[in-house]
């Protein structure tokens, strides 16, 4: 059987709207004339109101057909249907007006409606046409959404966006949400009213969330100082509020807010940190009109560098990488972004000399971005050749060709792992950090190698891994609960090797400010508040030990090494052992003479005696004991 309740439908018909606002205007007069004639029904010298009412409701409802006063849907009700009910109401009053002026001037001398029944009848009936219709929206949205199971919301932004967001808000009901507050940095909007909630300060945060129970935060600014978007942050984290943001005026989709592109808050933003300052003046002097060449260019930080180096304009970039899809992807953003721009793809393992000579031929680079390399820690624990012939064997050709081609400046990126290795990827990339600083003797060209910790939603890292779990419900896998790592950004941490890159002349290892070391836990933790779940309660927090190879806790200097410090407050200089170019080429040498014989114990003990500051942890090759090892010397 069909619904007959007006509230199941769709929306009130439009004739029924109109009815509504003729059935008001009638009330209105009646009450106007009582209003005039002290609640008398004698109405001496004046046409009755049952005379006026046939001439009145003629021009209300030519008024209304013309400005469709009744064409909005009641249940969406906003500031420009008041408009446009305004001008309605006004028109029509403005007519009887004209009507009544034309008796009084032209007819006989008096007036067919008193003026003061006139005007108390424009505002009557402005404002039960208005109060009826909000009434109606709040009615629906009880009935189809009552307010004890909606979610209570704060927005932070007492301006235009935070206004848009709420009506956003109301007018998708299926979310079943209710703001309740908005709050403000701005001291003059504090106290102020968006549609009759008040703007608080940002110190009530915290009295607001524990006063209305509030389950979401929606950020509806983009301008917000960091430092105060921090604050907010970690207010909700600390209640388990869900921190949600609008995204920029530029990707509403045809200038109107959708709840839907209302997002989740990543946790990259959660780590952000004040906006980092380039000397983009020094920049410009290494990448402007150059040949850029970059290795793992379909890789997390290559395809970064690659974006942020085509800000510079570059005469060609010249874009490495083996993995075919993850290339041709970056090939089509770049070329959409910058049309203009000679990109040049080609498919190179950087393992394989002849081919990369070939594209040094081909392409005559003035600097090169070495991005290239297997990075994750547990599968190269496993398959040690592939890994030292990519990081080792890869680096070595790609910064020999670098000398013979007299390239201007070879930009090594490096990891924290490469400090004290427990690991062959660390071991791995401190060897080839050790290959290229010595190559700074030789006096040709500039080695420089760029040493950073964990990026932050880079591939294989465990953002991607815990997202997964999480929207699996869980559990979420840590291996130790003490457990700690640096983080950046992608963003950030490529800003900075361009910076460091541009500042090198050769021979350089440079480390970043990675701020405080995070523990996995906290970011496990915090990850799944983003997601509106309670730790331990929501979604499960598993230890499963730790991997292969793996530390509890990352550096970024050796016991031999100190820093320096530069211009610039997020760039540091390890001051480190410098090692003779010829002993060093016999040792890499040797190392990848025996790897060619794919014995992988025989490899790592090659790594150890190169270097002894390598131990392995919760690997099979913790029991090589450089002292007693057997190597070829």
């Amino acid at each position: 059987m069909a619904k007959t309740n007006l509230f199941h439908h769709s929306h009130l018909p439009r004739w029924l709207v109109l009815l509504l606002d003729l059935s008001i205007c009638t009330v209105s007069l009646f009450l106007a004339y009582l209003i005039r004639f002290n609640f008398q029904l004698e109405t001496p010298g004046f046409a009755g109101p049952e005379m006026v009412l046939p001439i009145l409701l003629a021009v209300r409802t030519i008024s209304f057909l013309v400005f469709r006063s009744y064409a909005g849907m009641i249940r969406y009700t906003s500031a420009r249907d008041t408009e446009r009910i305004l001008i309605a109401v006004l028109a029509g009053s403005a007519v009887l007006s004209t009507i009544n002026a034309i008796e009084y001037f032209f007819i006989d001398g008096s007036f067919f409606i008193p003026f003061s029944v006139l005007l108390t009848e424009f505002f009557v009936t402005t404002f039960l046409m208005i109060y009826s219709r909000l009434a109606i929206k709040n009615i629906y949205q009880e009935l189809t959404n009552p307010s004890k199971l909606r979610k209570n919301v704060i927005i932070f932004g007492g301006d235009q966006y935070g206004s848009i967001t709420k009506r956003t808000i109301d007018r998708e009901l299926g979310m079943k949400q209710k703001v309740v507050a908005f709050i403000d940095d701005n001291k003059h909007f504090i106290g102020k009213k968006i549609e009759g909630i008040t703007i608080h300060e940002l110190a009530d945060l915290e009295r607001l969330i524990d006063r209305y129970s509030v389950q979401n935060l929606i950020i509806s600014r983009n301008d917000v100082d960091p430092g105060t978007r921090q604050k907010i942050i970690q207010k909700c984290l600390q209640k388990d509020i869900q921190i949600l943001t609008v995204p920029s005026f530029n990707k509403w989709i045809q200038g109107k807010l959708s709840y839907d592109q209302i997002r989740t808050l990543n946790i990259e933003e959660i780590l952000e940190r004040q906006e980092i300052k380039l000397d983009t003046k020094q920049i410009q002097k290494d990448l402007v009109n150059k040949v850029i060449l970059i290795t793992g260019a379909a890789g997390s930080i290559g395809s970064e560098i690659a974006r942020q180096v085509s800000l510079f304009y570059p005469e060609k970039l010249v874009l490495i990488d083996q993995a075919e899809s993850a290339l041709y992807d970056l090939e089509l953003e770049l070329r959409e972004n910058y049309p203009f721009m000679d990109i040049e793809v080609m498919l190179a393992d950087v393992a394989n000399f002849e081919r990369m000579e070939y594209i040094f031929q081909q392409t005559e680079p003035n600097m090169i971005y070495h991005a290239a390399a297997y990075k994750h820690v547990p599968l190269i624990e496993e398959n040690v050749s592939e890994a030292v012939l990519t990081n080792v064997q890869g680096t070595k050709n790609v910064a020999d060709l670098s000398f013979e081609y007299r390239v201007d400046k070879f930009v090594f990126i490096s990891t924290d792992k490469a400090v004290n290795p427990t690991n062959v990827m660390g071991a791995s990339k401190r060897i080839a950090e050790i290959y290229t600083q010595s190559l700074n003797q030789m006096n040709k060209g500039k080695f420089v190698t760029i040493r950073f910790g964990n990026v932050l939603g880079s591939s294989g890292s465990v953002m991607p891994r815990f997202k997964k779990q999480i929207e699996k419900g869980g559990p979420i896998t840590i291996t130790h609960p003490e457990i700690t790592r640096y983080f950046m950004t992608i963003t950030e941490a490529c800003q900075l090797v361009l910076e460091a890159g541009s500042m090198g002349q050769g021979g350089e290892i440079f480390i970043f400010d990675m701020g405080e070391s995070v523990k996995i836990i906290d970011l496990a933790r915090n990850m799944a508040r983003l997601y509106g779940l309670k730790p331990g309660e929501d979604i499960e927090v598993k230890y499963t030990g730790l991997r292969p190879g793996e530390k509890l806790h990352e550096e970024l200097l050796t016991q031999k090494e100190n820093i320096a410090y530069t211009y610039h407050p997020k760039i540091m200089v390890a001051r480190v052992e410098k090692k003779n170019h010829q002993q060093v080429r016999e040792q890499v040498d040797k190392l990848l003479q025996v790897n060619k014989n794919l014995n992988h114990f025989k490899t790592v003990e090659q790594m150890k005696y190169i270097l002894p500051e390598y131990k392995s942890k919760n690997s099979i090759y913790k029991d090589l004991d450089f002292n007693n090892m057997k190597v070829i010397k």
